[in-house]
């Protein structure tokens, strides 16, 4: 019918092929939308949503901006005044490194979710975490997104598709007799402090580098996370934790606020003796006061780790170490999902269930003594 536009097979290669008008341009020449696919159904259902388009009041996508195309202004016009930079950045390399070699030059409209699929399932293949996988789609997901609200692709194909299941491996966790191995070897070292607050309340990297002692009070035995220290192009910047729940106050284990004094008081001994002391109240700071580098403490704690006989050990798994040990020891898995700042319980429960299984024997325990005894 007319303005319905016009659907034929291609005698060259068997495809279908419609054609709908869209009006006329300033020199009075028609404007034509076409659009291909396998079959008659496809074709007819590509041409109604160029027609939906067109009723809406939106612009027809261009045929002609590619994947690469849509990742370059996604990040230069909107990206960047979103996100901080170092999550830019992020972003940046995963379009580098995994999104543009693959499908960079495939036309928007011709991206299809049979395309991100195979995408994701080379980089499995490729020994990628299933969690970077998840990073690469989201990254994809988000740039055509944005590329919806510009017009310019009808339909997110990166949203359609499914992530992959992640089969959680059990993270390693020091038992109670390492950690005390690990705190003994501590002893007299000048980054005791440090390690002994990571592995006592669990604090991420960051979160215990960008402590401050406005954010403590060792009268009260507290401490409060406010802070994350990060790296940087421009260098070391402290900012804000990233969400609402990673801002919270921990109470202090007396042993710890013993070695929270006793560190307080030589960081003073030595901003006295030191000819110069960047002064930013930091806890934990290099010898002239300035705050301690992230990549530096992964290389400490690897040593101090391997020197206690106890091998090779990352700051985030005296995290892992401290939420165990707490669970195992009975604290409830509410308390301790608070303490570590997780977003909610069921984040706790999904890295650390399997800790609770004696726990759950007990209640199974107690309902058969209750119900049948």
């Amino acid at each position: 019918m007319n303005g319905e536009g016009s659907v034929y097979k291609r005698s060259s290669d068997g495809r279908w092929v419609g054609a709908v008008t869209l009006g006329y341009d300033e020199n009075g020449r028609r404007i034509r939308k076409t659009v291909s696919a396998a079959t008659k159904t496809a074709v007819l259902e590509r041409l109604r949503a160029v027609q939906r388009q067109v009723s809406d009041g939106l612009p027809v996508p261009d045929d002609r901006v590619t994947v690469s195309e849509l990742l370059d202004r996604w990040q230069s016009d909107v990206l960047r005044h979103q996100v901080a930079e170092s999550a830019y950045m992020n972003y940046v390399a995963i379009g580098d490194h995994h999104i543009r070699p693959a499908l960079g030059s495939i036309r928007l409209t011709k991206l299809t979710p049979s395309d991100v699929d195979a995408l994701l399932s080379r980089k499995l293949d490729d020994g990628y975490s299933v969690s970077t996988v998840r990073r690469i789609r989201a990254v994809l997901a988000q740039a055509l997104a944005q590329g919806e609200r510009w017009g310019l692709v009808i339909r997110n194909v990166a949203a359609v598709t499914r992530g992959p299941r992640d089969r959680r491996r059990q993270g390693r966790t020091l038992t109670p007799a390492q950690a005390q191995t690990l705190l003994a070897a501590l002893k007299g070292d000048r980054y005791e402090a440090l390690f002994t607050t990571m592995l006592a309340l669990g604090l991420r990297r960051g979160e215990a580098l960008g402590l401050r002692w406005a954010d403590v009070n060792l009268e009260k035995g507290t401490l409060t996370v406010r802070h994350a220290l990060k790296r940087e192009s421009t260098g070391l910047v402290l900012g804000e934790v990233k969400t609402t729940t990673s801002r919270r106050a921990v109470n202090l284990p007396a042993p710890l606020v013993t070695t929270l004094a006793a560190h307080r008081k030589r960081q003073i001994e030595s901003q006295l003796a030191a000819p110069e002391w960047a002064d930013g109240d930091f806890v934990f700071t290099t010898q002239t006061g300035s705050p301690l580098d992230p990549r530096n403490i992964y290389r400490t704690c690897v040593g101090i780790t391997e020197r206690a006989g106890l091998g090779r050990w990352h700051p985030h798994e005296l995290r892992h170490s401290a939420a165990s040990i707490m669970l195992a020891a009975g604290v409830p898995i509410e308390v301790v999902s608070n303490i570590l700042g997780h977003s909610s319980i069921r984040v706790t429960a999904d890295v650390y269930g399997h800790i609770l299984d004696p726990q759950r024997q007990q209640a199974a325990e107690a309902m058969a003594g209750a119900l049948w005894s």
